[in-house]
């Protein structure tokens, strides 16, 4: 995958074309710039556009205010303003979580970065045309 380095907490299905992000414990704006960075890097090397599944339920807490969701979601329209459209699921059943995402949802909402947000993985997957078992969290290991 042209030689960029993932981190634990981000996979990238080639073969679907599925950028996965799975945050666990804290959402923080330090653990959302690293990631953001690691999905720029990947949409300046790959060619083609792929979706992307951000999956929440493993989220505990969170350190972040609106102001600074606003400031990265108007970046994240005006960088991927030229490009083809992708869908952007995220699942959570947090409703203090949901606000963050919702509202980053509708910021993003006349860009070609199409954002929904479910409570169900299964739901999800169908949307983003997906087999539902590629959107299961991965086992940690004892």
């Amino acid at each position: 995958m042209n030689n960029i380095k993932l981190p634990p907490d981000v996979a990238f299905h080639e073969d679907i074309r599925l950028f996965i992000y799975r945050p666990r414990g804290l959402l923080s704006e330090a653990s959302i710039d690293k990631v953001l960075r690691v999905l720029e890097e990947l949409e300046a090397k790959l060619k083609e556009p792929f979706n992307r599944f951000s999956d929440g339920s493993a989220i505990d807490r969170v350190e972040l205010n609106y102001q600074y969701v606003i400031q990265v979601s108007l970046y994240r329209v005006l960088t991927y303003a030229d490009r083809p459209p992708v869908k952007s699921a995220i699942l959570t059943t947090d409703p203090t979580i949901g606000h963050y995402f919702q509202l980053h949802a509708i910021i993003t909402q006349d860009s070609p970065i199409n954002v929904r947000i479910f409570r169900e993985r299964e739901d999800a997957a169908k949307w983003l045309r997906v087999p539902i078992d590629r959107l299961a969290p991965k086992l940690v290991a004892d």
